[in-house]
């Protein structure tokens, strides 16, 4: 669990974004070596209070963990931005999908929808998917909540059970999704990912199959590792041929031809069976994306019982930094030119290889202190330097763990690494960014300093 201080810090003053962003951008709005208090972050988002956020209004509570840097991102939609390297990955995939799927009247099969809020009830989220009550990808510290019924989606299949109540059974969708997460050049609280569904009717998957007309989709029996419980073998293999050679045909339309593929068996609540995709890349195996069989429950909630499907899902900044090689998730955040403009092609499948921008050094400080006696995770911390120090930290190490022989308290040591991405840092404009995190750290997690 959370704390209740850790409610204080996911609401930090505007003020903190404000000196973030300005410390980010090179803006010296403050006298040097002043920095915020930690009473200037005091709540705005605390139980009783109200959140606006895309128009709405959100009665704030004790699930309420959302940071002002989470805040400042939503609404940016960098998949269309138009030539942001988002939005070219976004647009492969669909010119791909409209090629090479066309319904019966010459038009696209599949339906895209890339503008939908990322505000969703954590029904959608999480109960519409089948995922437990109790699973761990429901925890306050991996996810953002508006509030106990609301949060900003972690993953864009929160949209699947209401596009499919809605009539539809081929259809993208593509938004920025949010979840709590360590620190690193991989790893980012925002990221991109393109979600795919496509269901079949009993005409639709046997058609062209000798004796198709005699095969059902659905029987009575025991699940397996290979198959649900509802469903034929011939159907479940059926589909997932399908699905392996709608990806394989699309991995290879952005990668190009030669390029060697692998499955991987995985599990996810919402499908079964289901496979990880890894291609081989630089001589390098990387896994790009995650399917599977549609669980039959989820479909027949939706109103779809007569059909079967598939579902898969890819984050587009996994894409873009193997696609072009761009070496830091914080880079699509960039508004630095030198960035921007390798990507403003005039035809979106041109190859494009990211030219790396000078980089500027780092500045490391180390931080360390004792754990409080209970509810402390190191999400909380993370979200708590991604707050105050913003894109100006490039990764968080957990270095060395310490239980002192006699009390039994435990002491974290951290290190951080501070890179700004367009110019070079001091360590006096540094070292009022980490003093205000130790500062932070004390009041808001409950720690016990050693610095």
């Amino acid at each position: 669990m959370v704390r209740l201080a850790l409610r204080r810090v996911a609401h930090m003053h505007v003020y903190l974004v404000r000196k973030a962003s300005s410390v980010s951008k090179g803006h010296h709005q403050q006298s040097v070596g002043s920095r915020p208090a930690a009473s200037e972050f005091a709540a705005q988002g605390a139980p009783g209070s109200v959140l606006e956020l895309l128009g709405k209004s959100y009665p704030q509570d004790s699930y309420s963990n959302l940071s002002p840097k989470v805040l400042s991102r939503v609404g940016r939609n960098l998949h269309n931005q138009q030539h942001h390297p988002l939005w070219l990955i976004k647009e492969r995939v669909k010119e791909h999908f409209y090629q090479q799927y066309v319904g019966r009247f010459g038009t696209p099969l599949f339906s895209v929808y890339d503008n939908l809020s990322p505000v969703v009830t954590t029904w959608q989220n999480f109960d519409s998917l089948l995922i437990p009550a109790d699973h761990p990808s429901r925890k306050k510290g991996d996810n953002y909540y508006l509030n106990g019924t609301h949060m900003l989606r972690a993953h864009t299949s929160a949209h699947q059970w209401d596009l499919l109540r809605s009539g539809l059974d081929a259809f993208l969708v593509v938004g920025d999704v949010y979840r709590r997460d360590q620190i690193d050049s991989q790893h980012y609280p925002v990221f991109h990912q393109l979600e795919g569904v496509r269901l079949f009717s009993k005409h639709e998957l046997f058609t062209g199959i000798k004796d198709g007309e005699s095969l059902q989709l659905f029987e009575q029996s025991s699940r397996s590792a290979y198959k649900q419980e509802t469903h034929t073998m011939e159907a479940t293999k059926l589909i997932e041929f399908d699905l392996k050679q709608t990806l394989a045909k699309l991995v290879t339309h952005l990668f190009g031809d030669g390029l060697d593929i692998r499955w991987v068996d995985c599990y996810f609540p919402f499908t079964h069976p289901s496979f990880e995709m890894e291609v081989s890349f630089h001589g390098e195996w990387l896994e790009v994306l995650g399917c599977g069989v549609m669980e039959q429950r989820l479909v027949n909630s939706a109103g779809a019982q007569d059909r079967v499907g598939w579902a898969f899902g890819l984050g587009l900044e996994r894409l873009a930094m193997i696609l072009y090689d761009i070496p830091d998730i914080r880079l699509f955040w960039s508004e630095d030119e030198r960035f921007l403009k390798q990507f403003r092609v005039s035809e979106i499948n041109q190859k494009v290889k990211f030219q790396p921008l000078s980089k500027y050094p780092a500045v490391i400080n180390d931080i360390s202190f004792w754990l409080p006696s209970e509810n402390y995770t190191e999400n909380d911390f993370y979200d708590l330097v991604r707050t105050i120090g913003g894109d100006l930290v490039e990764k968080v190490d957990l270095i060395d763990k310490f239980e002192h022989p006699k009390t039994h308290k435990t002491s974290h040591c951290y290190r951080i690494t501070y890179r700004h991405m367009e110019r070079t840092l001091s360590q006096r404009e540094v070292g009022r960014v980490h003093q205000a995190v130790q500062e932070a750290a004390v009041q808001l997690l409950g720690v016990e300093g050693r610095f």
